[in-house]
Parts: structure tokens; sequence; C-alpha cells
């Protein structure tokens, strides 16, 4: 059991993992099921692993590139967050995040990359990158709707 929590405590030592994203790793690792199973409840026992600081911290880390919150809850729910949790943190972060004004700043920046091409040409690849972001298809068009507007 001691080489798999110097193992997870290394993992940890560069970012914050989720309980099933460590208990993966030792998993690969090739540790039995009970060591995962009590070096994860150590981890947890003395707060090195909590998936509610680490959904906090994930979410801060991705809404600086800028995600879409679909695309993060997305990415949480992969790394084994409880939905429950994914929810309160998203709505803890939703008083503060514009998404709307967003996607208006990238879509701006993408549609300035693309003045020589076909105007529906841009709209759909600006369309698809911010779909690929993790935006909502419901901005994304009122977004890209106002701003074609404005340009015409």
């Amino acid at each position: 059991m001691q080489k798999a929590k110097e193992y997870a405590f290394l993992l940890l030592k560069f970012r914050l993992r989720s309980e099933k994203e460590l208990a993966e790793r030792l998993k690969r690792k090739k540790f039995s099921e009970e060591v995962i199973r009590e070096t994860v409840a150590f981890l947890k026992e003395k707060k090195f692993i909590d998936d509610t600081l680490f959904a906090r911290s994930w979410i801060q880390s991705r809404i600086k590139r800028p995600l879409g919150l679909r695309r993060i809850k997305q990415e949480l729910n992969l790394k084994g967050i409880e939905k429950e949790v994914i929810e309160s943190q998203i709505s803890e972060l939703k008083e503060a995040y514009c998404e709307e004004d967003i996607v208006s700043e990238l879509a701006q920046e993408r549609f300035s990359k693309l003045k020589g091409i076909d105007p529906r040409a841009a709209q759909r690849r600006v369309y698809a990158y911010l779909i690929r972001r993790g935006f909502s298809p419901d901005i994304v068009i009122d977004v890209i709707n106002n701003l074609c507007k404005q340009i015409s």
C-alpha cells in the first residue's frame, strides 16, 4: 500500500485529481482493487482528494480557456464527478459567468479572421468552432444571427 500512496502523491503533486481519476491511474499501475480502495479512502480521509474542490478548480481553469458550460460538465462527468456536485459548482459559476458575452466575443474574433470567405461558410465555421468549445447551441445561434444583422 505504501507504493500506491507514493504514486498517488506523485500524481497529486502535479495537479488535483478526482477520486475516479486517481483510482484509474492506480489500476493502470497494476495495484490490486483492495490497495486502490484503501489508498483512495486514506487520501479522502486526509483531504488530499476532494471531488467538490476538484470540480471547482477544474471549472475555474476551463473557463479561462474559455470553454462552454456544456463541455465543462461533460469533462467533469468523464472525471467521475457526481452530477449533484457538478450542478452545484456550475450554478455557483453561472452567477459570475455570462456565456453569451463570451460567445459574442469569440464569434467576433472568429469572423474577423474569416473576412475573405463566403459569409455562409464563415457562419458555419464559427458555429462549429463555438459548438466544439461546448457553448449552448441556442446562445451560439442567437449571437451569430445578431452579429450577421450588425454586419449587413
